[in-house]
């Protein structure tokens, strides 16, 4: 995993921490002011995805997910100019885990437009 950055580059560093830290303020500070995310799962599907716009929702989705009593690892990152790619795993205490894959378009080294599709057991 690279975790360079430039001055306007993103930061893949602060988001390895943000995610294995679990620390949702490290991973918001990654987010312009304007973002959006779409969520894709077996509840949300591509049709009627969950979105949150702006930094209130994904700061209230993050903090969910973040503070939640399970592992989070940033298995890969790639960043290509101005897009993103990560693919994070999860795992609940009781087993359960979740694989989620992201991709976004990036505006000064911030995500503007993130979609992440993802799976857990059931």
């Amino acid at each position: 995993m690279s975790t360079m950055s430039t001055p306007d580059g993103f930061d893949a560093e602060a988001l390895r921490r943000g995610i294995e830290g679990r620390d949702a303020q490290v991973l918001l500070s990654l987010y312009a002011d304007d973002a959006e995310i779409r969520m894709v799962d077996h509840r949300t599907q591509p049709s009627h995805p969950r979105v949150m716009h702006g930094r209130s929702a994904i700061s209230e989705m993050l903090t969910d997910v973040y503070g939640r009593e399970m592992t989070h690892t940033l298995e890969s990152v790639v960043v290509d100019g101005d897009h993103l790619a990560f693919l994070e795993s999860c795992r609940y205490p009781d087993g359960v885990r979740v694989l989620c894959s992201s991709v976004a378009d990036l505006r000064d080294g911030r995500i503007i437009d993130q979609t992440s599709i993802q799976a857990w057991d059931e």
